[in-house]
């Protein structure tokens, strides 16, 4: 039976994913990794590049999931098995989509905090994706045989 409170679905996942999102994007930057303005331009040209993939992966992802779509980790009680398009490539495109979002903002504003950030961003999600994929997989048997085949965060990586 799936937990019913919105707490008991995974609430506090996505209560520090706002946190770590908002520190990197309004936080403070710390210090400055770079020193040479002309390798800051090359980087920040990336990072507007990364970003705007990292927009299409998301908004595609969603498309994808379609009803299923939820920021819990936790599946709705409808919630159909879905493993076509991005989710062919990585088991939570939409998790490497944010992970893409904060690389961008850190080749951006390359500021040690933001770097720290975006790992806590990337240890988080690979910790509500593993409690994600326990709920996915009592729901959907079939979970199991996808996780063996799909990588769970970074497409052909991990």
């Amino acid at each position: 039976m799936a937990p019913k409170s919105i707490i008991e679905r995974g609430a506090w996942y996505v209560v520090i994913q706002a946190i770590l999102i908002g520190l990197i994007l309004l936080g403070p930057k710390g210090p400055d990794l770079l020193t040479s303005e002309s390798l800051k331009n090359i980087l920040m040209s990336s990072g507007i590049s990364v970003g705007l993939m990292s927009i299409l992966v998301m908004l595609i992802a969603v498309i994808n999931l379609g009803k299923n779509l939820t920021p819990l980790p936790c599946p709705k009680d409808n919630a159909q098995l879905v493993q076509s398009g991005l989710y062919r490539y990585v088991r939570h495109p939409i998790y490497f989509g944010v992970l893409l979002a904060a690389l961008a903002w850190f080749l951006i504003f390359p500021g040690v905090y933001v770097l720290a950030y975006a790992i806590a961003l990337f240890v988080l999600f690979d910790v509500k994706a593993r409690r994600e994929e326990i709920w996915l997989v009592e729901r959907f048997p079939a979970y199991t045989a996808y996780q063996l085949k799909v990588k769970k965060l970074i497409p052909a990586i991990y």
